[in-house]
């Protein structure tokens, strides 16, 4: 069977992996992007393993970005972020990963696409899903992005050279607005559920933050606690609800094709709780407790850009975030499964001017990904 070779770059950034391309590496047309990344990554696979391709059977492996010239005067590259479902046949594009914007700047670099001197790189990036700036500042090795560092990522072995990220007017990023509905709370009507309180919040990502006590849970719950079948259930018809009220999709588009958004955002106060390597991370150490629902999957750290607009709304007054959090003036130190994740985030006025924080990314391969021309169509 013959096959197209597409060249790419295998990179992990941050806590999640993708499949990086140049733009002009892949057809002109953008709608036959959708059948090479599936491929690429061995979706849809329903045994969830993606055997068939260089997915790692999880949300946060299943992913893939595309880079190139920037289309806009204050960028210097154009970044498309892609979530592949792992079950489906599903290709979206309506979010960002904050995880993957970490290894743009350095794919650029070491692409040529962006030329830089001396010991350290600035790198704009133009987010095309949101329409948002991401400034990328790293260390330069050999005029290629640095990879030895003593920055320890939590959840990630080993260090790595620490890639600080500032994303920039994060508000907004898929509804237009920091606040979709113009409430720092909402009750919305949840079926089979019931009325459930949220803070419907688009900050790098939207999110709907809902009080872990009010669905019976503590926020301390590991991944496979939270997995429960009723529970998975009952996020699903969270996310689908906020969807709905945020105006993202009606409830068809969100229950078939927008189903990575918004997050779900299980919130309590600080408190003690064991983390999934056996820490014991105290209450002291922390400035809020969180545990994150992606694609409907009880997330193993936090999604990045979900971190982001958790540190918005608890700098914002009124949201369930704020209520549950302890006064911070520096960082918001948020607690997760694998540990504590730090988040400058800067709110002026209910506006929300930056949120800055801090990754490791390296380049794991190169070379080109193999995609049967049969699933070309």
């Amino acid at each position: 069977m013959s096959q197209l070779r597409v060249p790419a770059v295998y990179m992990r950034g941050g806590t999640s992996r993708a499949i990086m391309f140049r733009s002009h590496d892949l057809p002109a047309d953008r709608t036959a992007w959708a059948a090479i990344f599936l491929a690429a990554l061995g979706s849809p696979d329903p045994s969830g393993r993606q055997l068939d391709g260089l997915g790692g059977g999880i949300t946060s492996l299943s992913k893939a970005a595309v880079v190139g010239p920037s289309t806009r005067a204050d960028a210097d590259v154009d970044y498309t972020f892609v979530q592949v479902a792992v079950k489906e046949p599903l290709v979206q594009y309506k979010a960002n990963c904050g995880n993957i914007s970490a290894a743009v700047g350095p794919f650029a670099v070491d692409e040529g696409l962006v030329v830089v001197t001396g010991g350290d790189a600035t790198v704009r990036i133009h987010n095309t899903n949101t329409g948002k700036i991401i400034v990328a500042k790293f260390p330069i090795a050999d005029g290629k992005a640095a990879v030895d560092g003593d920055f320890v990522l939590q959840g990630v072995a080993g260090s790595g050279a620490p890639i600080q990220l500032s994303f920039l007017d994060p508000g907004g990023a898929v509804t237009g607005k920091l606040l979709p509905t113009g409430k720092v709370r909402d009750r919305v009507k949840v079926p089979g559920v019931g009325f459930v309180d949220m803070s419907l919040v688009d900050a790098a990502n939207p999110v709907a933050f809902v009080a872990a006590r009010d669905l019976g849970l503590y926020a301390t719950e590991t991944p496979d606690q939270l997995s429960h079948p009723e529970l998975l259930k009952t996020y699903e018809e969270i996310r689908v609800a906020a969807a709905v009220h945020m105006g993202i999709a009606d409830e068809t588009e969100a229950r078939t094709k927008t189903k990575n958004v918004p997050f779900i955002g299980l919130v309590a106060a600080p408190v003690l709780a064991q983390t999934l390597g056996g820490k014991t991370l105290k209450p002291d150490e922390m400035h809020i407790t969180v545990r994150m629902i992606s694609s409907g999957v009880p997330h193993k750290a936090t999604p990045l850009t979900a971190a982001m607009c958790l540190a918005v709304a608890v700098r914002t007054p009124g949201t369930i975030p704020h209520q549950y959090a302890r006064a911070a003036d520096g960082d918001i130190l948020i607690a997760h499964p694998s540990g504590i994740l730090p988040v400058a985030a800067n709110v002026q006025n209910g506006v929300a001017e930056s949120a800055v924080v801090y990754r490791t990314a390296r380049r794991l391969m190169e070379g080109a990904v193999l995609v049967p021309k049969s699933r070309l169509g």
